[in-house]
């Protein structure tokens, strides 16, 4: 069997486009992975995604556009897919725990995968007190101490941001020189809340039931070790697009973010679409990855118009 379209993820984008095409009768198929529902579903509570004045929590979010695209027609397996051939069409992929699979057409919605440090205590902890998104989770702590991990301009700048919340927010890096540009440190080092501690690397999130402790660090330069005292942890060290599995065939930037054409989702690969965090190094919000869902899921339906035009006329 040849799917008209099959769509590799099951975050806010790959919901958003599973919904639009089930609507248009397109019958997507939808490859979740081993982590259905993608980052949201480590984030204990969602308030910025408009229409829940309450918030909601991040996996019921995505249970609930699950089921809305299952409503409409949406099929789902679970796998993770190895590869895929996209030298001539259908294209075909190579998914673990299911085999192959031919499609006219493909949304990569893989997302972008936060790095993280690696220590005792932090994966624990994600989502109590531990994130990677300052946009998301900053709100949450107005009045209180953070701790910032990381040296470059995404460093800085959500230093910066979570200034409008924190009391003070400390600043974290392994080494004594920033990666940031100048524009960037010179914006942080003149905010009165953001105080410095340099050259010192990460040993371990410090935590007990009731909360976040702080960070274990050392000190690089007199290998002391000091616990430094925080209610918040962000680990702001950049992420990793999930694109391993297209093998090159895809054009990506330097940092391996999927190339889209300019006001559309297309790949340089014909009926091959790409929405969320995949192909977005500067928003990675969930209302943003529904956007481009959408837009992935509009492009996708109108190729599968075209070639099916171009059959009828040939």
């Amino acid at each position: 069997m040849t799917y008209k379209t099959i769509i590799i993820g099951t975050g806010p984008a790959g919901l958003t486009a599973a919904i639009y095409l089930a609507r248009a009768n397109m019958e997507p198929l939808v490859i979740e992975g081993w982590q259905p529902g993608g980052q949201l579903t480590t984030t204990t509570e969602v308030e910025n995604f408009p229409g829940f004045p309450d918030g909601i929590l991040g996996s019921e979010l995505m249970s609930n556009m699950r089921k809305q695209a299952q409503r409409f027609g949406a099929k789902f397996k679970t796998g993770s897919v190895k590869s895929v051939d996209f030298s001539k069409r259908p294209y075909t992929l190579d998914v673990e725990g299911i085999g192959e699979l031919q499609a006219d057409s493909i949304i990569i919605s893989t997302g972008a995968s936060a790095k993280y440090l690696g220590i005792p205590g932090e994966q624990e902890n994600i989502g109590r007190g531990v994130s990677t998104c300052a946009t998301c989770d900053g709100f949450f702590f107005r009045g209180k101490k953070i701790i910032v991990v990381g040296g470059g301009d995404s460093a800085m700048e959500e230093a910066v941001f979570l200034t409008r919340f924190a009391s003070e927010v400390r600043l974290v890096h392994r080494r004594d020189e920033l990666r940031a540009s100048k524009i960037m440190q010179d914006r942080a080092r003149a905010n009165d809340k953001i105080v410095w501690s340099l050259n010192r690397t990460p040993l371990e999130v410090a935590a007990t039931g009731m909360g976040l402790q702080g960070l274990k660090v050392r000190n690089n330069e007199t290998g002391e070790e000091e616990l430094l005292e925080s209610d918040g942890l962000f680990v702001t060290i950049g992420h990793t697009p999930n694109t391993g599995f297209l093998g090159g065939q895809i054009d990506t930037d330097e940092q391996g973010y999927i190339i889209v054409k300019p006001g559309t989702s297309e790949t340089n690969i014909p009926g091959v679409y790409a929405c969320g965090d995949v192909q977005d190094r500067n928003y990675r919000q969930a209302i943003t990855a529904a956007g481009s869902g959408c837009m992935a899921a509009l492009d996708c339906e109108r190729f599968l118009e075209s070639q099916a035009h171009e059959a009828v006329h040939a």
